[in-house]
This record gives structure tokens, sequence and C-alpha cells, in this order.
């Protein structure tokens, strides 16, 4: 079969792209309609991007150049162009969030008694006060580390803080040195809180490197410092692991985590005050370029401040708390199984509650009917209450299999944790399939009924476009499905098969399965549109996903708007498709929506002549997606369930006009204009789903998390 050649004219960067949805981010930052703290929480939520940016995107191109590669992606561009330009929007990027921080943040932040007073300005009271904190918690643990032959640079832990130290004179055994590195200890806060009466304001806050830089001396008693500079440096975290060559997963990806702290390094931040001649030895130091090199105005961890939110009691400039709502048929019984067979249940988080996913397995613990769970696991978080529950099903000897996926990434190390305990009492772990990464997510029950007939198994299922992980389900946007649906629990139970054992795919009635069918099934819905369009039928495509770049299906949706399919898509980060433009593509229309809430949810509409095909999925319109990875799109078969989805997971999204961006056909965005009242669809759900409208709950929710899966 001949590849088809796609213009390149046709599809926009992946790089470039992610930083666009953070401008996009940083822009809450700048919105004086979000509340102060919360905008301050956005500011700290583009750093925590950023690392991840640089720690797998950018330190993937810089391995291309290295290597030679000279094959250019979708868009054409090489990895030394694509670098390049990354390289030069990452600079601006960074320079505006330090100057929204310190020209507009800090200052509103002042006003209302949240302050961060300077070295420079310090009272008595407050220098005596830093002083006692530094010989009380700092001092006991610094090691400061004198450069010279018996002491070479130390090794740097990835994003670790650390100050380079500039000197002059002998120490105690004669030796001149001019230099020594300072690592902060990873124990201590980064952001420390000034008792209001020393600090004369309701809320004050030190840096750790200011209280380091007032006292630093005291670490080269005897010897004059010239300068203290704090730096930090990212490095490459992305695992390898050989998959023709590994014969067993878990050791390997354990052996790849101790080298992730001390990959190649991808950028160094810099104080600005750092002098010319400390910049160009870390540079040599980290064997980087001076493009590498961030010399920021402020602290070089923003994401850091994302403590200070947490630690000021000022519920006026925070977003409101909120109870989550249940769904009524779980209003009515406490028996879950018995409103399973009742009818589908859907759960809208983090406006519902996460809870009856949490009961759902719980009482399939506790009931001694159900005899087997299966679950997928792939990111769950250190202190998983479901995890905890699974282990307890182990113990009480249910038949418990947990599917955990160990190349989670940044979620390794808990996810191995999480397999070692269900292990020890006896679970059924298995890690997946080498070389592709289990996504899905998916939950069975096998409980033993009574029916006339005599004893019979029945299954019992959840699906989800989201993680089981309890906190994300109070940050992002998700849809769960709860069925005893026979036909989707018998789908289920096969893939399941397909994971655990060996074996051919065998064909499922309803769920679309990466890496077998769901590719081609997309494809064949959007031809499917396009096909109804030509014959004059009604045909629509509206889908909402956090990224779409695989560009076969990019160009089906090229086709399905020359045919005249109107194709709506709301796609949170990066978008591949240039939308708009004529001849090509003038029947499609790109929104992102970011809000208080991080848009997680993967629904595809498909218009059908009116029969309306709607799937939920735990897989994005990508290749990884697509070909690499274990995913699941289910579809949702209840008519009133279809219905609300498409109300709540689509229209409402349309019909925002307060958090909307809208994309052009060079992948830049502007802000949704309108002429009548604005409408923010989370407040509208929220308002719609909660128990009641914003209750004050012991756990509000925070702003959207940096990254999800």
């Amino acid at each position: 079969m001949i590849k088809k050649v796609l213009p390149p004219s046709h599809f926009l960067n992946r790089e470039l792209g992610l930083l666009e949805f953070n401008r996009r981010v940083l822009a809450q930052a700048a919105d004086e309609s979000v509340p102060l703290l919360e905008r301050l929480r956005f500011l700290t939520i583009v750093s925590s991007n950023l690392d991840e940016f640089f720690e797998i995107r950018v330190a993937g191109l810089k391995e291309q150049v290295k290597l030679g590669v000279k094959a250019s992606g979708p868009d054409g561009r090489s990895p030394a162009e694509v670098l390049a330009l990354v390289t030069a929007q990452s600079h601006t990027l960074i320079a505006e969030q330090y100057r929204l921080l310190n020209e507009v943040l800090l200052p509103a932040l002042a006003r209302e008694g949240i302050v961060f007073p300077k070295r420079e300005v310090w009272t008595d009271a407050q220098r005596a006060w830093v002083k006692e904190y530094f010989f009380r918690e700092l001092l006991p643990v610094l090691t400061p580390i004198g450069l010279d032959p018996a002491h070479p640079f130390p090794r740097v832990l990835n994003k670790s803080l650390n100050f380079a130290i500039e000197l002059e004179g002998r120490d105690a055994f004669g030796r001149k040195s001019r230099a020594a590195i300072v690592q902060a200890p990873r124990a201590l806060p980064r952001v420390i809180r000034m008792p209001p009466e020393v600090a004369g304001a309701p809320h004050a806050f030190v840096f750790l490197s200011s209280i380091l830089h007032a006292h630093v001396d005291e670490l080269f008693t005897g010897m004059e410092v010239k300068g203290c500079h704090q730096f930090r440096v990212t490095r490459n975290s992305d695992l390898f692991v050989d998959e023709e060559e590994i014969k067993n997963l878990r050791i390997a990806v354990q052996s790849e985590l101790l080298h992730r702290h001390f990959g190649d390094a991808v950028r160094l931040e810099l104080a600005d005050s750092g002098s010319p001649s400390t910049g160009e030895f870390l540079q040599q130091q980290f064997a980087l370029d001076e493009t590498d090199i961030y010399r920021v105005a402020g602290p070089v961890n923003l994401y850091r401040l994302r403590e200070v939110p947490d630690q000021v009691d000022r519920p006026d400039l925070k977003y409101p708390p909120f109870q989550p709502g249940f769904p009524d048929p779980l209003m009515a019984t406490r028996d879950i199984f018995a409103a399973l067979q009742a009818g589908d249940v859907l759960l809208h988080h983090p406006y519902q509650s996460f809870d009856p996913v949490i009961e759902f397995i719980r009482t399939a613990v506790t009931d001694p009917r159900v005899i087997a769970i299966k679950q997928t696991v792939y990111r769950t978080g250190t202190d998983s209450e479901l995890m905890t529950i699974l282990i307890d099903a182990a113990r009480l000897g249910k038949e418990v299999t947990v599917v955990v996926e160990l190349m989670a990434r940044f979620d390794e190390e808990a996810n191995i944790g999480w397999a070692s305990r269900l292990e020890e009492v006896g679970a059924h772990v298995i890690y997946g399939v080498v070389g592709h990464k289990t996504h899905a997510k998916m939950a069975l029950v096998v409980r033993r009924e009574e029916s006339p007939q005599g004893p019979v198994l029945k299954r019992y299922a959840h699906l989800a476009t989201g993680n089981y992980h309890p906190r994300t389900a109070r940050q992002y946007t998700d849809f769960g499905l709860l069925t005893a649906n026979e036909e989707i629990c018998a789908d289920i139970n096969e893939v399941f098969k397909q994971l655990t054992g060996l074996g051919r795919a065998s064909r499922l009635k309803h769920l679309w399965v990466s890496p077998f069918t769901l590719h081609r099934r997309v494809l064949n819905a959007v031809r499917n549109e396009a096909r109804l369009a030509k014959e004059g039928k009604a045909a629509r495509i509206v889908a909402k996903m956090n990224a779409l770049l695989e560009p076969e299906l990019i160009e089906e949706l090229y086709a399905a708007s020359q045919a005249g399919v109107q194709i709506e898509l709301v796609v949170r980060g990066v978008c591949a498709l240039r939308p708009g433009i004529a001849g090509l593509s003038e029947n499609i229309r790109v929104r992102s929506i970011v809000g208080r809430f991080l848009e997680h949810t993967r629904v595809f509409h498909f218009a059908n002549d009116g029969a309306d095909v709607v799937h939920l999925a735990s897989a994005d319109w990508m290749g990884r997606n697509f070909f690499r990875r274990i995913e699941l799109a289910f579809p949702v078969l209840d008519p009133a369930l279809k219905a609300r989805v498409i109300r709540e997971g689509l229209q409402a999204y349309l019909d925002d006009t307060a958090q909307t961006w809208i994309m052009d056909a060079d992948g830049g965005y502007v802000r949704a204009a309108t002429r009548r009242g604005k409408r923010a669809v989370q407040e509208d759900l929220l308002n719609q789903l909660t128990n009641a409208t914003w209750l004050r709950s012991p756990k509000p929710a925070a702003a959207a998390l940096p990254s999800a899966a």
C-alpha cells in the first residue's frame, strides 16, 4: 500500500501549538474577572506546563537535532527549525509571565494585604525573624560545596533550586576557591509564611532563596561572598525502555527512573541579577547554548507559588467552593447494583461527585455475591482510596485483576508502588502490553445473582474519559458511565482478556478500541457524514478533545468540510488542523475553552441523518492514541443520557461566550467576541448539576492542574 503524501501546508506544528495553549492559560492570570488568588494559581500552572514541555518536547527536539535527524513533521518543518522557533517563543512567553507577576499580580496582592517583603526593605523585626529561621531550619541541613580539584561540579538534580556562589579569599585549609554551589534542601518549602505581627501585614511570605541570600556568608566563614545567584536546570525526563530487550518491564522502568533526575540539561533558569561570568560558567557545566539560558526577574521556579493560595484564608479572592451533585437514580436507592439494573447512570465530573465510582468498587468488595473485580490504572495518585479498596478486596479473597500502566509519565513511581502492594496480597497485576500504554479507563465487576433459571453471573461496569483519581475528578471535566448493559460488559471483558492473556483481537459489538478499530471507526464515521451531506441529508460533526494531531483524520475532516458537513471542534490544547480556509476547511470551526476546570472530556457526536451517534472516549485524536495505546471509545445508548451528553458536553460549549478562544487558520487564538450577555459554560454547569448553587465545601476545588492524560 502506497502511503498518501499529505501537503505540509495543511498542518500546524505541535510544539508551537502547545506554546499557544500556555498563552491562553497565562491570559487567565491577566484576566481581572478571575479571582486574584486564582490568577496567581494560573501563573504557576504555566510554569508547571513549561517544565514538562522542556523535559519532554524540547528535550526530544534537541535529541533529534543532535542525531542529525532531517525528517520533518506533517507541517514540513525540520527539528532544527522547530527548536529555533520554540526557543524564541518560549523566551517571549516566560518574559511576559514574569512581567505579569511583577507589574500586575504582586501589586494587586499587596493591595489585599498579601505581601512578599524584599530583603532590601526588611524591618529590624523581619531581619531578626529571618535570621532565627535561617539558623534554626536552614543552616543545619545545608551542605555548601566549594569547587576545586577535589570537589568537581556536583550533580544537580532536575528542577532543583541551587545557588552559584562567587567567593574571594582562602578557607581554613588555605585553599583559594572562587566558586561554590549550595543546593537548597528539597524537604523545605520554597515560600515561608512570616508571622503577621512581624510582617505588619495579614499575609506575608518570604522566599527561601531570600533567606539564604541574606545569610549565605555564614556558610563561608572568613571568606568574602561576592555574589549569590539562584539557578535551576531542567533535564530530559523522558524514559527510554528498549521494548525488544526487556525481560521484566517493572525492573526496566525502575532502573530508568534512577536516571530521570540526571538526564541531559535542556534549559537553565538563572536570576537576572547573576553576573555574566556566572552564566557562562553554568552554561559550560551543563553544555547548553546561550539561547538555552532563561534570565528571569524573580524566583527561578514560579510553580512554588502554588502554595500561597492554599495558605491565605481569603475566600473572596478564590473561586467559590461547591458541593458536587449526585445523579437522581443514585439518590433514590442505596443499592448501586439495583440502580444499574434499572438503567445506565451518567456522571459528569467535577459537577457531579466521583463518590459513586468509589462506592461502586467499595460495594463490590463488601458484597459477598461479588466474586471478581477487574480495573485499569493509569493515574491514581500516591494516596488512592480506590487502590486501598482493591487491596482489601484481594485480602478478602476476591478475584482482583488490575492492569497497571507503569509508563504513565511522571506517575511511574506511584504505580510501581501500588503494583507491589497489590501483588503482596495476591491480586493479579498485569503491566499492560509492552509498546502500547494502557490508557483505557474501565472497571468490571462480576456478581453471582439469582434468576428464575438459577444462579447466574451478572457483570457491571464503569467506563470513563478520565482517570481513577479522586483529586483530579474535582479539577478536570470528565464523563463516566456506570452500566449493566450485557453487550457492553461483554465487550469490556474481551478487552481485559486481550490485556491479560494471549490471542487475536475479537470482534466487539459496541466498543471502539485502539490500536485495532478506533482509528478506522472514527474515519468511517467522518466519511459517513460526508456521504450524507452529498446526498442532501442531515450531516454534522461536533467533537471535543484535548488534542487533534493525526494527519489522516485531519485530511478526512477537510474532505467532509468540502462535502458540506458543518464541523464544530472543541480542542483544549494543540490542534494541527487549519480551520476556515476557503476551499479546504471553510465549514470547520475550532475553539478552545480555558477556565476554572481543566477540560478533559473526549466526546464525539456524528449527526448520522438524525440517528445521533455519540461516543465518549479515553482517546484524543492523536497518532499515539490511535496506534500506540490501548484506548476505548464507548457509546451512550440510552436516549436520555445521549441527549444529556450532547447538551452538557457539546452544545453548552458552543454557546459559551466567556471562556472561549477562537482559532484562526494560522494557529493563533482570539477571545470570542459577543454582543450578548456573557455565558460561562463551567459556571452554567455548576449551577445546573451541583446539589445546591456553589455550596461551601471543606475541600474546595482548585484551578485546573497543569496537565493530564
